[in-house]
């Protein structure tokens, strides 16, 4: 995954990610952004860095903050889940 891509991506547009979780290994579908526009006004500037082992973003479809490991993304695409 080139992380510089995918964050420079979310700060503008919502994005999926499909990553596997911890513990479980089952996979998770996550329409996500940073873009303010879309999160709403409640929430927080997260500042992110491409090295690192985990990031935080908006989960739209859980109206929350979520974090993910890099190591355990498939794949992301542009937009939301097809």
């Amino acid at each position: 995954m080139n992380t510089q891509e995918f964050l420079n991506y979310i700060k503008e547009n919502v994005a999926t990610v499909e990553f596997r979780k911890i513990g479980t290994d089952e996979l998770r579908v996550m329409p996500c952004t940073l873009n303010p526009d879309v999160m709403g006004t409640t929430t927080t500037e997260v500042n992110q860095q491409a090295e690192n082992e985990h990031l935080v973003v908006w989960s739209v479809d859980k109206d929350n903050w979520r974090s993910f490991r890099v190591e355990t993304v498939e794949r992301w695409y542009e937009g939301y889940p097809s």
